[in-house]
């Protein structure tokens, strides 16, 4: 089913409004068990599956999906950029 796009409501306001709340909160969540357990693949893991059993239903779902796919392009930047440094000889 194709979305439409149209005039903003105040309805539609008030709920982007509400998604943009709990996403904040998932992030909240999200970075409070990534600090206590670290942030690499398995601190990812388990962030991302603390934020997404908070949040029921298909926005705990999109959460976790979400910050699976930033833990992994994380780790990869990152990995990267270690690669990088190492081979210019900075520490």
């Amino acid at each position: 089913m194709a979305e439409k796009v149209g005039v903003p409501t105040v309805s539609g306001l008030k709920d982007a409004a509400m998604d943009f709340g709990i996403g904040m909160g998932g992030g909240v969540l999200y970075a409070l068990s990534t600090a206590l357990v670290g942030s690499g693949l398995i601190g990812g893991l388990i962030g991302a599956g603390i934020a997404g059993a908070a949040l029921k239903g298909a926005r705990g779902t999109a959460l976790a999906t979400i910050l699976g796919f930033q833990t992994i392009v994380g780790s990869a930047v990152q990995a990267g950029a270690g690669a990088t440094s190492a081979e210019r000889g900075v520490m």
